[in-house]
């Protein structure tokens, strides 16, 4: 115990001569997680927030463009612009101002477009026609092909194409059902009218409609995943990590100016060092882990992002917290015990902290990775902290669901304090 009371008043003593680098053990992961949850806003919104600029060059004026035009209006996300500097944009000028990066997207109705679809839908119509004995038949033709002409900026993400694409397609295709539907209505009525009455197929078609619904019935928050929520346990995680930084090197600086030699003179085990060790560092951990779920609760909203949700399990959070903690004093002990000098231990210790965090889902979620690299991911402690803390927050989780990650935590821990004091023990010899 007095081996343990020691290595605690040392560790206090060393950082207590250094009050500017425990102010950045704090403040720069602070910083980072702020920055990190504002930058990735936008990526987990998904563009739903987003309004898009559309040029839209309209050569047919015929029915299927002017559903389309209105159609596309009545989203949120689009705003078609058919002037630019006062003047009507063509064709040519659209697909220059798209790739001069001034606007991102251009749709161009090609002319012959709703004569096209017409004529499907005359097609269509007569067929069902013929089938069920009704005499007559609407006019049509040989089949042409047609093309909606889409143009992205060259610096688009596929993402934010692919979502755009859906969107029109969707538009698309309920146009061309509309205008089918309606020709097929004509044709039941024994009609040859183009004009006849509108058939609503949007209003056919509520019957069966979709709604999203939150697995957990007894959940009474949206838990939809945002930025606030990946980026500030994920942050927090990294950040807590990076205390492997000053416990190796005042692993090493203390065995170059000789006090754990002075420790080691105390009667006992070096393990109740390294136990000290741990102890001095989790609470400092766990210090800095609620920290970072602070500025979730208080920063991140007043900057006009979404409060941090943090489950109904604050107990097993804390607990969490502290094997977290755990694991991260451990890997620098370890890290310290490993390496002769600072110059050999600091860079290691740092990069190998930014492969385990890319590799574990910090930077990106593990399930957008590779299928081999979400195979690696397991070897982070990393991966396992976060995913307990996700179950935690957002799966609304106990320590019946996370003992799992605890005890591979748990594991990780062990495997670095007996690497230590092995090597240590050695070093003694």
């Amino acid at each position: 115990m007095r081996k343990v009371i020691a290595t605690l008043i040392n560790e206090f003593r060393l950082f207590r001569k250094d009050l500017t680098g425990v102010a950045l053990l704090f403040l720069m992961p602070l910083a980072l997680t702020v920055i990190m949850a504002l930058i990735q806003d936008a990526p987990f919104r998904e563009y739903q927030d987003i309004t898009f600029d559309i040029l839209w060059v309209d050569n047919d004026s015929g029915r299927l463009a002017g559903k389309m035009e209105e159609g596309l209006s009545a989203i949120p996300q689009f705003r078609l612009v058919k002037t630019v500097e006062g003047l009507p944009v063509d064709a040519d000028r659209a697909r220059k101002l798209v790739q001069s990066g001034e606007y991102k997207i251009a749709i161009i109705v090609p002319p012959g477009i709703t004569a096209e679809v017409v004529n499907s839908a005359n097609q269509v119509a007569n067929d069902m026609a013929g089938r069920m004995g009704i005499s007559g038949k609407l006019p049509q033709r040989e089949t042409r092909t047609a093309t909606l002409e889409l143009y992205f900026d060259p610096v688009t993400k596929q993402a934010m194409k692919m979502s755009l694409q859906a969107a029109l397609d969707k538009q698309l295709t309920k146009v061309q059902a509309e205008m089918i539907m309606g020709r097929l209505s004509d044709r039941m009525k024994g009609s040859d009218s183009v004009a006849g009455p509108e058939f609503d197929l949007q209003q056919k078609m509520q019957a069966v409609t979709i709604k999203e619904f939150m697995a957990d019935k007894e959940t009474k928050v949206n838990l939809n995943t945002n930025s606030v929520q990946h980026n500030v346990p994920a942050w927090a995680i990294f950040g807590l990590f990076f205390i492997i930084i000053p416990i190796a090197g005042n692993t090493i600086r203390e065995r170059e100016e000789g006090s754990l030699m002075r420790i080691r003179l105390i009667p006992g085990s070096y393990f109740s060092i390294l136990f000290g060790k741990l102890s001095f560092y989790i609470l400092l951990g766990i210090a800095q882990f609620y920290l970072m779920i602070g500025a979730g609760l208080v920063i991140l909203p007043r900057l006009g992002l979404p409060a941090l949700y943090l489950g109904h399990a604050p107990v097993s959070v804390l607990l969490t917290a502290m094997v977290i903690a755990m694991t991260a004093t451990a890997y620098g002990v370890c890290i310290g015990a490993l390496f002769q000098t600072p110059n050999q231990a600091l860079p290691f210790g740092a990069i190998s902290i930014v492969i385990l965090s890319a590799i574990g889902g910090i930077w990106v979620p593990v399930e957008i990775l590779p299928v081999g690299l979400q195979q690696l991911a397991k070897v982070s402690p990393l991966y396992w902290s976060l995913d307990a803390i996700n179950a935690l927050f957002l799966r609304n989780g106990s320590l019946v669901t996370i003992w799992q990650n605890l005890a591979v935590l748990g594991g990780f821990s062990l495997f670095f304090v007996v690497l230590a004091g092995w090597v240590e023990g050695r070093r003694k010899q």
